[in-house]
């Protein structure tokens, strides 16, 4: 099980990395970009993953992984199950997530 202080420590790990919100949710940024979001009200943790990523991951783990509902989840963006996921498995879709949106000079 993971929690919000989990999610938001191995999203703050990646290089460079800065935490910034947007209307109720947190995010994360990298290069400006974001690549995963946490909303405390509900417990929402979402990732940016390539909708090839977001397939791999639902059919490694379906109940862990949903798309967001709409045009948001067919761009790749990935709702998290944090109450149910191992650590190994969300810092893989964080470093992806990540990667997604890292400058090259990062990567």
């Amino acid at each position: 099980m993971m929690t919000e202080e989990d999610f938001r420590a191995l999203a703050l790990s990646m290089p460079q990395t800065v935490e910034d919100s947007h209307f109720d949710v947190a995010d994360f940024r990298v290069g400006g970009h974001i690549f995963a979001t946490f909303r405390t009200q509900d417990g929402r943790a979402v990732v940016k993953l390539s909708p090839e990523e977001q397939i791999l991951f639902r059919e490694q783990a379906e109940a862990l992984f949903t798309p967001v509902p709409g045009s948001w989840g067919e761009k790749g963006w990935t709702m998290i199950a944090l109450e149910k996921i191992e650590p190994d498995l969300l810092r893989q879709a964080m470093h992806l997530a990540w990667r997604s949106v890292a400058p090259r000079a990062l990567l």
